[in-house]
This record gives C-alpha cells, sequence and structure tokens, in this order.
C-alpha cells in the first residue's frame, strides 16, 4: 500500500530478516539489487529481489532460510554468477543469497587426499591452495579463473580435464546443506556424504544434491576428492584443419582407437581471431579449426599417446599436426581456449549452447551447427571439449537487433533438438536454468519430468529455493527468454503464494 504521496512502503519481511541477521551484510540498495539479480545468460529474464545477503557462514544462512520460510520469500542462491542459463537470477520478491564471501577453503587433509571448503571458493584459488601439498583438484571449467566451487557443483561442471579424470560429481564426497521439508523445519542445517573413498549407506544424496541448481537447499560446506599432483608435465599434441568437420572426424577417431588424452580442445577460427584482436598473444588463426589434446601419461607411454594423436589428426585430413616442444606455447594456445567466451562477449550480446552429443556423432553434430547458423542467418563460432562430445556454439548478435536475437534463439532451440535427436544432451555442464527448460523437457519426457518434479516438492515443499527453475513449477517445461523486459514470471506453489 501506498502513502498519500505515493511512497512505496517498506515490506514487514525487510524488518523481520534485520532482526533475525543483526548485524549481517543485508542489500536493499537498488542498485546493488540489479546487479546481483542476474548471471551471464544471455536474454535470461529475471526479476526485483526484496534484498541480497552476502551470508559470512552457515549460521546466517539458517536465520535467513527460516526467516523466508515463515514469510514466503523465496530464496535463490548466487555465487559469482558465472552461470550460462539464467540458474541464478531473481525472480520477483526473492532473496538472493550471495554466498561468495564465505570462501574459505577449510581444511586440506594430505594424508586421506581430500579438502573441506566453502561454497565461495574460487576453484583456481582451491588448486593453488592444494598444490601447495602436492595435490590436485582436477575439475576445470574455462571459467575457472573466476567462478566458485559452490556453483560447480550447483551445474555439476566439467570442464577440459573431464574427458580423463571426470566431472565435479566425480569429486564431491560430501557437502552440508541448509534445507527444509523432510530434513526438519526450513533452515536446518543437514550433512551428506562421507570422507572416506568408498560408502553405500542409503541412497546418495550429495550426488542428488550435486547439478540441482540450488532447487533442493543452499550448500554452504562442500568436501572435494584430490588427486596427487601430476609427476610429468604434459605432451601437447596440436592438429590444423581446413574445416571443422574434419576436426570432428579426427575427434571419432581417437576415441575409435581407444585414445584418453587429459583434454582434446577445438576452437574454430572465429575464436581464435577474437581472442587474438583482444589479447594478443601471437596466435596466428590461419586454420578453419584447430584441435589441442594435452597427453599426460608419464614416461614412454606419455611419448606413444601423443604420436598416436598426432598420426590420428594425420589421417583424418589435418593440413598439419604438430607436438609442442615449447611449454609456454602450449599453455598460450590453451589460454586462448579459455579466454575464447570473454573474447567474443566483446563483439555484442552471445547465447552460449551447451549441447553434447555421443563421441562418434561430433562430426555430423558440427556440420548441423555450420548449416543451422547458415539457414538462420545468424553467426555462430564454435568451441568445444571435443572429446568428450560437449559443444559450445556460441551465437553472436550486434547490439539492439531485435530481429537477430529472434534467429539466434531460434537457432539456439534447434540445436537443442538436433543434440537430442543425435542421441545426446541439452546441457552437458552449464545446467538447465531458465533457458534449456523446455529442451530438457523434449530429451526426458513426461515421465522423467514428472520424477523431477515429485522429487522438487518433497524436498521443498513449499517451493522455497530458485523457484522457477529447472523443473518450472506448472511442469511445462517451456523456456523463458526475455523479449524486451527484464521481469521473470512471479510463481505460485500449491502451499500458497510465493513472491
Amino acid at each position: 500500500m501506498n502513502d498519500a504521496n505515493h511512497t512505496p512502503q517498506p515490506h514487514p519481511a525487510l524488518d523481520a530478516l534485520a532482526a533475525a541477521l543483526p548485524g549481517s551484510a543485508l542489500v536493499t540498495d537498488p542498485d546493488v539489487l540489479a546487479a546481483l539479480s542476474a548471471d551471464d545468460a544471455e536474454w535470461a529474464p529475471h526479476g526485483r529481489p526484496l534484498a541480497a545477503l552476502r551470508a559470512a557462514g552457515t549460521a546466517e544462512v539458517q536465520a535467513a532460510v527460516r526467516t523466508c520460510a515463515a514469510w514466503r520469500i523465496p530464496v535463490v542462491t548466487r555465487g559469482a554468477g558465472t552461470g550460462l542459463s539464467g540458474g541464478a537470477n531473481a525472480v520477483d520478491g526473492c532473496l538472493v543469497l550471495d554466498v561468495s564471501r564465505m570462501n574459505r577453503v577449510l581444511e586440506i587433509d594430505e594424508e586421506n587426499q581430500l579438502a573441506v571448503v566453502q561454497p565461495g571458493v574460487v576453484n583456481n584459488d582451491l588448486k593453488a591452495a592444494v598444490a601447495e601439498h602436492g595435490l590436485w583438484y582436477p575439475p576445470d571449467p574455462a571459467s575457472a579463473p573466476w567462478s566458485t566451487i559452490g556453483g560447480n557443483v550447483a551445474t555439476n561442471a566439467g570442464g577440459l580435464c573431464c574427458l580423463k579424470y571426470g566431472v565435479t560429481r566425480d569429486y564431491v564426497l560430501g557437502l552440508q546443506a541448509v534445507m527444509g521439508g523432510p530434513a526438519g523445519e526450513y533452515g536446518t542445517a543437514v550433512r551428506f556424504g562421507r570422507r572416506t573413498t568408498k560408502g553405500v549407506s542409503g541412497y546418495d544424496l550429495t550426488g542428488l544434491f550435486t547439478g540441482s541448481e540450488g532447487t533442493f537447499g543452499v550448500i554452504t560446506e562442500i568436501t572435494l576428492r584430490l588427486r596427487p599432483a601430476p609427476a610429468t608435465a604434459p605432451h601437447t599434441v596440436v592438429g590444423a584443419f581446413d574445416d571443422l568437420v574434419s576436426a570432428g572426424r579426427a575427434v571419432a577417431l581417437c576415441t575409435r582407437r581407444g585414445l584418453r588424452p587429459a583434454a582434446l580442445e577445438l576452437l574454430d577460427r572465429a575464436c581464435m581471431t577474437a581472442v587474438e584482436e583482444w589479447k594478443h598473444l601471437g596466435i596466428e588463426p590461419q586454420a578453419a579449426a584447430l584441435l589441442l589434446a594435452r597427453v599426460d601419461s608419464p614416461g614412454q607411454a606419455g611419448e606413444d599417446e601423443a604420436a598416436a594423436v598426432a598420426a590420428a589428426f594425420t589421417e583424418s585430413g589435418a593440413l598439419w599436426a604438430e607436438r609442442s616442444t615449447d611449454e609456454t606455447e602450449a599453455e598460450a594456445l590453451f589460454d586462448v581456449r579459455r579466454l575464447a567466451y570473454p573474447a567474443l562477449e566483446r563483439l555484442g550480446p552471445v547465447l552460449t549452447e551447451d549441447i553434447c552429443v555421443p563421441r562418434s556423432a561430433v562430426p555430423r553434430m558440427l556440420a548441423r551447427i555450420e548449416e543451422t547458423g547458415r539457414r538462420h542467418g545468424v553467426r555462430i563460432a564454435t568451441i568445444a571439449h571435443a572429446g568428450d562430445g560437449n559443444l559450445h556454439p556460441l551465437l553472436i548478435t550486434p547490439p539492439g537487433d531485435d530481429a537477430a536475437r529472434e534467429a539466434a534463439q531460434a537457432a539456439f532451440e534447434e540445436l537443442l533438438t538436433a543434440a537430442v535427436e543425435a542421441g545426446g544432451t541439452v546441457t552437458g555442464e552449464h545446467g538447465v536454468g531458465l533457458l534449456k527448460r523446455g529442451g530438457m523437457a523434449r530429451e526426458l519426457g513426461p515421465e522423467v519430468c514428472a520424477v523431477q518434479r515429485a522429487v522438487k516438492e518433497a524436498l521443498d515443499p513449499l517451493g522455497l529455493f530458485n523457484p522457477g527453475k529447472v523443473v518450472g513449477e506448472t511442469g511445462s517445461g517451456g523456456n523463458t527468454w526475455d523479449t524486451g523486459g527484464t521481469t521473470a514470471p512471479t510463481t505460485t506453489e500449491r502451499n500458497g503464494d510465493v513472491a
């Protein structure tokens, strides 16, 4: 209700939050809230939060969730905001729970090769911390210099090394989450998982939370498996191709021959050009595509595997294939791969795909990407974790061009469908969020989607945590595109209004 001067009255829940969180970093400034309302997903809508909390620890998260449950205020958890599917976007009237200040490495256990961390720890910071103890944390998304472990767990992130070493779920031994529902009253902190190598006591609830995109609760602590640091420097093999499909054939041939490099990455000329024009690394983007392989097997086995990868590149039509003898040069090439997305962002809005197909289908999926771009008149640059079939077509549009935006969105949806038709998935590591709900529904079908909704309702009966994401409330599975405004739809749950 407004007064005679039409001045908006403070929401009474703000007083309740302030009382429950004395001395906390509760944010109500509209400009700051706007900056905390969306991740990096292009054209994913977002609402206007009631407030944000820059949480300092589990106790503050518990108090905030308890208060939000009493007032039916949605809770949207946010880390670094680097997501690419709208999974951390605010809904109207929510509390944005920013855990980026919960950034401590709590324990590094050398004897048992594990680490315990808070969710705001940056991926590369964890790698540096455990390296001092002769240990290694393998999951390495291209966003590792700025993305957080909590966000990596929320989306089950992969990265360059997942071909050989697995994805985030393979390293999450246990976690602590603040939740409600069957765990007790909202705000209850629950520990899942273990610190042992083996353990099958009950359902794998740690695995269930990993990749749940904040829809079951708020993760406040994570126990991670580590590996010994690599003992030898890797071999890097580079292959240049005059078209993307030939590069895809090389990936398929490596798979058929049982070759398993630590990384097998693809980037096209558009990506190389954008990075070179931005960073001036001395890379000459003459080929249509490069494949970068990293082989880390020790001794003669590594030598033989690197030679076999180079031979597969050559037999698949590479213009040239060479083993790099300069470690600095090899690292510069992988830097180009990591910098591709931010370099392309400088050119205009980028709509990022995250499709994954069987490795044998990589050549025809790359051909489909090129054909789709031509037919829709959309400029597409392609990077890929090609060795595991995870392709990232980047759809680039001129700023402010509505027709180009609509064409890119149509091409985006078509590529999701094409990935499913090829026996793949609509998201390999970025998550469903808002932008891939329709694609997920097409991939999984109504029966599986119904099971997912039932799990969500059981663990979060109030629909408090990250409402509208992944499965949505109505089960329609439709995507949510921003068509000009910025406000995401508000949601109505069966147990009461959430607004």
